[in-house]
């Protein structure tokens, strides 16, 4: 199932976009084998992800902010 929303980030406030795909179980295709096989991430209204997971890391959360909204989303669908 896709999923798609915006989240805020809870340190400084800045929103982001994210898509996700998640399925009802684990598999060794999902982040650290879990649920979720794709997984995008931009800052509202840029272009550039700074989160790209598609059954293996693109771009890898690399800021304290971005880690922050990741964890965020790993939580609710992983």
């Amino acid at each position: 199932m896709w999923s798609e929303g915006i989240i805020t980030c809870p340190t400084t406030g800045s929103k982001y976009k994210y898509w996700v795909k998640h399925f009802e179980e684990g598999s060794h295709f999902g982040i650290d084998g879990g649920k979720v096989s794709k997984l995008t991430l931009r800052k509202l209204d840029e272009s550039r992800d700074l989160v790209n997971y598609d059954r293996g890391w693109a771009v890898e959360p690399n800021t304290d902010e971005v880690k922050a909204v990741y964890v965020i989303i790993l939580k609710k669908y992983n």
